[in-house]
């Protein structure tokens, strides 16, 4: 009875994947069969962008020059002046031109990147020039001018 039975032995192998196929062994092993031609490719397997080096000088004056312009002092001052002078507070005067506290803070303490919109918002609640050769004087008020005499023609 023992004759009967035939031992078989089964390898169990894990089944090949595209990766495994295209590893350093697989290439190194196909290479040594002499089966199969490998070459390198001039520039493949990435899409780096290789650039020549730059001289380390200019690379820092690059980054030295490259600074955000800042509200100037005379603007911070003339804001800070015509604002105390209403007697408002930085959060009271944010609120009027409907912009956050942190705005106000930093357009006092010349750390804001000027921007035209808001500092405009900022000259006709206050009622002065805050830039320009006109800073720190008191705005005319818009409307029709009294002192020019009517033209005949106009009615």
């Amino acid at each position: 009875m023992s004759g009967d039975w035939q031992t078989q032995q089964t390898v169990l192998t894990k089944k090949a994947t595209s990766k495994d196929r295209r590893g350093t062994s697989a290439v190194n092993r196909a290479s040594r069969s002499g089966n199969v031609d490998v070459d390198k490719k001039y520039g493949g397997g990435g899409n780096q962008q290789k650039t020549g080096q730059k001289n380390t000088a200019v690379l820092d004056r690059e980054t030295e020059e490259l600074k955000h312009e800042a509200v100037s002092k005379d603007f911070s001052k003339h804001l800070r002046e015509a604002r105390t002078n209403k007697g408002w507070t930085q959060k009271d005067m944010a609120q009027k031109i409907n912009e956050k506290p942190q705005v106000i803070q930093e357009y006092e303490t010349g750390k804001a990147l000027p921007n035209n919109q808001v500092q405009s918002k900022m000259e006709r609640i206050l009622g002065v020039h805050l830039r320009g050769k006109d800073a720190g004087k008191v705005m005319q008020p818009r409307g029709k001018n009294k002192n020019l005499r009517r033209s005949p023609y106009c009615v």
